[in-house]
């Protein structure tokens, strides 16, 4: 009788599956509180900082939600806590578990990252794996990371107000663990400024050596996915999209130091093209430093390096004495 109880209180705690996802507890995440309209079935997940509409037979998410603002991300962070989790209010049939990704070869990709959230608790609530999705390792922590969750959160920062984030998966290249959590093939973040009614969406391969494109605009987004993320019509133009998305930044690499690289971002500092500088570095701070001392005595313009370190991972190699230059043109 003991078992009978607990066994129907935990089924109470579970949420409906259903066709049109609801969101009752967490509609303010999404932009003018609405609701996207997909054709595939799922669960409705709020969380303190993000909501996900969850895949039962996928287990992963359709598309996961957040809304950011630049005072948000320039507080103080949580520490990261690494501590995955399987989600208890779905039922077990229809999670994820710890032991389908391990020895997979996949990272458990984040779609709302760690590194968006601000608080404690969403950031321990990030790691549910409810939040997760295979994702090709070389990818999540190279390309996925530095290509565009950074860029975004980069963008965020300089926006005015909020700016809402969609991330989710499309595809199936099989699937890992015994309980059959599909592999997507492509993945995608959708970036809507209300502001500037702005949109634009990253879209990616799903492998280790995955390529950087341009960004798609919303409504070849809706054509990939079928998912019609209701933003408002009169959004810009291809062409406006893709100057936002980048902010206008590009990356010029040193592998060693080389004075024909730095002639040219001080001339073009010089003649009025760069609006600014930022020296990325992982391990090579002499480098970083001395690019940085360099162009602020030839040009005045400050250039501060900072530090942006990959995660470690036994089976990936990262450049890590490389130093980034990223100009921003005016």
């Amino acid at each position: 009788m003991k078992f009978l109880v607990k066994l129907l209180l935990l089924s109470s705690l579970w949420l409906p599956l259903s066709a049109s996802a609801l969101f009752d507890q967490c509609k303010d995440l999404f932009p003018a509180q609405q609701i996207p309209s997909s054709t595939q079935t799922g669960r409705d997940l709020c969380f303190d900082d993000f909501a996900i509409y969850y895949s039962p037979s996928d287990k992963k998410p359709i598309y996961t939600v957040e809304k950011l603002n630049g005072e948000q991300l320039q507080a103080t962070r949580p520490r990261r806590t690494n501590q995955f989790y399987e989600e208890a209010r779905l039922p077990f049939s229809e999670r994820a578990l710890l032991a389908d990704y391990r020895g997979s070869g996949y990272d458990r990709g984040h779609n709302v990252p760690a590194g968006d959230m601000t608080r404690e608790r969403g950031m321990a609530q990030s790691f549910s794996l409810a939040n997760m999705m295979p994702q090709a390792r070389q990818n999540n922590q190279g390309i996925w990371a530095k290509r565009v969750e950074e860029p975004t959160r980069m963008y965020i920062k300089r926006a005015a107000g909020d700016v809402y984030v969609f991330t989710g998966s499309v595809g199936n290249l099989g699937s890992i663990g015994k309980s059959k959590v599909t592999i997507p093939s492509h993945i995608y973040k959708l970036v809507y400024d209300p502001n500037k009614k702005l949109a634009w969406a990253y879209w990616l391969e799903n492998t280790d050596d995955a390529k950087m494109s341009a960004p798609i605009s919303y409504a070849e987004l809706v054509q990939k996915t079928g998912i019609n993320f209701h933003l408002p019509n009169g959004l810009s133009d291809n062409s406006a999209i893709t100057a936002a998305a980048t902010g206008g930044w590009y990356p010029i690499f040193f592998d060693e130091y080389s004075p024909e690289k730095v002639a040219s971002i001080i001339s073009n500092i010089k003649s009025g093209k760069v609006a600014s500088v930022q020296i990325q570095y992982d391990r090579n701070l002499v480098l970083a430093q001395k690019l940085a001392d360099e162009i602020w005595a030839q040009s005045a313009l400050k250039a501060t390096p900072t530090q942006s370190s990959p995660p470690d991972s036994p089976n990936v190699s990262y450049e890590r004495n490389r130093v980034i230059a990223i100009v921003r043109p005016k």
